[in-house]
């Protein structure tokens, strides 16, 4: 993971916790003062984001707990944090992606995950060489145009 993923999702634990956790404990006892829980919407709504929250919580907690940040990619090889060129085989366009984790990926950002069938395709490949994967309408074939 890059270090700027890993800093954005301390910051985004953090403000669970610190912040967002105290907002739901109000609105809890806000809702508890109203009387009858069993009937009482803001209670229940308040637990499910409470729900909602804490697990959000366990879920940064794990992801940066097994977090490996990466330093300096290589630029002769395509590799976690590279930004690649490439051409599909029999066409003329270039697309350009970043290859991250999958926690970074966003395909509109032009953030593909190591995960996906492309970015496993195209892992340490070099500037030149050609890359396949399988797709549901058959085979795809790109070359690496350029690794940043």
């Amino acid at each position: 993971m890059t270090k700027a993923k890993y800093d954005e999702f301390e910051k985004e634990l953090e403000q669970l916790i610190r912040v967002r956790r105290k907002e739901i404990a109000e609105a809890l006892e806000y809702a508890k003062a109203l009387g009858d829980l069993s009937e009482n919407a803001e209670y229940h709504e308040a637990r499910g984001e409470q729900a909602a929250v804490e697990d959000r919580i366990a879920k940064l907690e794990q992801i940066i707990k097994s977090a490996v940040i990466i330093k300096e990619h290589e630029t002769d090889k395509v590799s976690i944090g590279s930004k690649i060129t490439i051409r599909k085989s029999g066409e003329k366009d270039k697309k350009i992606f970043t290859i991250v984790s999958p926690e970074e990926s966003d395909v509109s950002e032009g953030k593909i995950s190591v995960k996906s069938p492309i970015g496993e395709a195209a892992l340490n490949k070099k500037k030149g060489e050609e890359f396949s994967f399988k797709t549901p309408s058959g085979l795809m074939t790109f070359e690496v145009l350029g690794i940043e």
